[in-house]
């Protein structure tokens, strides 16, 4: 899994070259073919040990470029920086802000607060889900709170930059799901159960 792990791309001949000087022959279509078929259930497994995350969310947008056009990248961290959820879509509109609001409560439980930035599709989105609550979710929109999110947007995109894009929407989808999987694990956010482990013995432990 290491296209989801170091900043280089399954797609070039970045890997082949890497593992032949290492004695092996490796095919980069074929690793990128086993990526594609295995990271689901590498997240799917993540969630059922990740460690529960805090009620004050930071949510943002970044951007991934899938066909030569630019995607929104939805993320959240909690204020001590842990990733909540994330979700890649087509449309940056309050549709799709809703989509993924719903995704992270269903994934983590529904916060206390979000702090967000000032857009109104986001502030759409939530206040929408806050009709259907007897609790409402508390919503502030001040910008300089936001910056842990804004921060940890870098450690992803260290990853896809050399990827110069994604072919298509699944594919993109997908690994994006794989890099943020291994980001989650570096940032000791999958539960130890007594045994300690390195962050690649975590990832492989969930492979198996």
């Amino acid at each position: 899994m290491h296209n989801v792990r170091y900043n280089f791309s399954c797609v070039s001949g970045d890997l082949e070259e890497m593992m032949a000087e290492r004695g092996f022959e490796v095919d980069h279509s074929s690793v990128h073919r086993w990526v594609i078929k295995r990271v689901p259930l590498v997240e799917k497994a993540f969630r059922k040990h990740k460690r529960p995350v805090g009620k004050s969310w930071r949510m943002d947008e970044t951007y991934a470029k899938v066909r030569g056009q630019w995607k929104s990248l939805y993320r959240t961290v909690d204020k001590a920086g842990n990733t909540i959820d994330f979700l890649l879509r087509a449309h940056r509109d309050k549709a799709a802000a809703r989509h993924y609001f719903e995704k992270a409560i269903a994934q983590n439980g529904a916060p206390e607060t979000v702090t967000m930035d000032k857009s109104g599709a986001n502030l759409a989105a939530l206040q929408a889900i806050n009709t259907e609550r007897e609790t409402p979710i508390k919503v502030r929109q001040v910008k300089y709170l936001n910056n842990i999110v804004e921060q940890d947007h870098r450690a992803i995109k260290r990853r896809t930059r050399p990827m110069m894009g994604f072919k298509d929407f699944r594919c993109a989808r997908i690994m994006l799901s794989g890099i943020q999987t291994m980001h989650m694990i570096s940032k000791g956010q999958m539960k130890a159960d007594g045994v300690a482990r390195t962050a690649a013995e975590q990832f492989c432990s969930l492979v198996i």
